[in-house]
């Protein structure tokens, strides 16, 4: 099917954060074709509105490195990212098939060398990738220890000079508390960056939170398990929270 190369929103260029756990079934482990198909589908859909989009996800559905650092496990911490970091090539691995059962055309790239199963992450070449109409996955988080694949979020849509950081999840955007804890939890609309920071507000890891200050890149957080949410996002439409440098103080849904 032809992609109209001119977006039809906001957006040029997104890069689109999954988690591991999208990719299984609430409260199970490991992967559900299924639910990677839908998500698929939904990519497959945004792509169609002329927007370039790259993915970065997570591996928690099938291994966290956190899981073997308490106690008197006999796995060095470092050691553990990596089997963490490979769990996400596993998940662009589902990703890419889905996709392509869908006739898109992607690109897997990876920070970890594997040649075999995907292509050494270079900036320029992703570039060009995203250029071309490719939807392009991005596996291995940063290649490094100790650094979330929220960061890595971070720090490749900056490389690649994404218009917005959008961050799926399974809520509707960030709240003042926990809302399958609090039903009176608030949901914001709006928030600015001090706002997250001074607040300790779940939205992502401190350290990609102040990637994202500091280059004044937006962040969207919204839910995915709404189905046609990614059209909805890519397209402006409002849904979920809005973090940037200019929001309002207080503005709240």
């Amino acid at each position: 099917m032809a992609v109209d190369q001119r977006p039809r929103g906001p957006y040029r260029r997104i890069v689109l954060k999954l988690s591991g756990e999208s990719f299984a079934l609430p409260g199970e482990r490991g992967i559900c074709m299924q639910e990677v198909v839908d998500i698929a589908s939904q990519i497959h859909r945004a792509r169609l509105q002329g927007v370039e989009i790259a993915v970065v996800i997570g591996g928690g559905n099938i291994l966290r490195g956190a899981q073997f650092t308490a106690g008197n496990s006999s796995i060095q911490e470092a050691t553990a990212h990596y089997m963490g970091m490979l769990a996400t090539v596993i998940n662009g691995l589902a990703l890419q098939d889905a996709l392509e059962s869908l006739d898109c055309e992607t690109r897997l790239t990876s920070t970890v060398k594997m040649d075999g199963v995907a292509e050494p992450y270079i900036r320029r070449r992703a570039r060009r990738h995203l250029e071309k109409g490719r939807i392009v996955i991005l596996a291995g988080g940063t290649g490094a220890p100790f650094v979330t694949t929220d960061t890595a979020a971070a720090q490749k849509a900056l490389e690649l000079g994404a218009d917005v950081l959008m961050k799926a999840t399974r809520v509707d955007g960030v709240y003042s508390d926990d809302p399958e804890k609090n039903p009176h939890a608030v949901l914001y609309q709006h928030l600015r960056f001090e706002q997250v920071q001074e607040q300790n507000l779940r939205v992502m890891d401190p350290t990609a939170i102040a990637h994202c200050m500091e280059h004044d890149l937006p962040i969207l957080v919204f839910n995915y398990r709404q189905d046609g949410n990614i059209e909805r996002a890519v397209r402006g439409e409002t849904l979920g929270t809005t973090v940037s440098s200019t929001c309002p103080a207080d503005a709240s849904v």
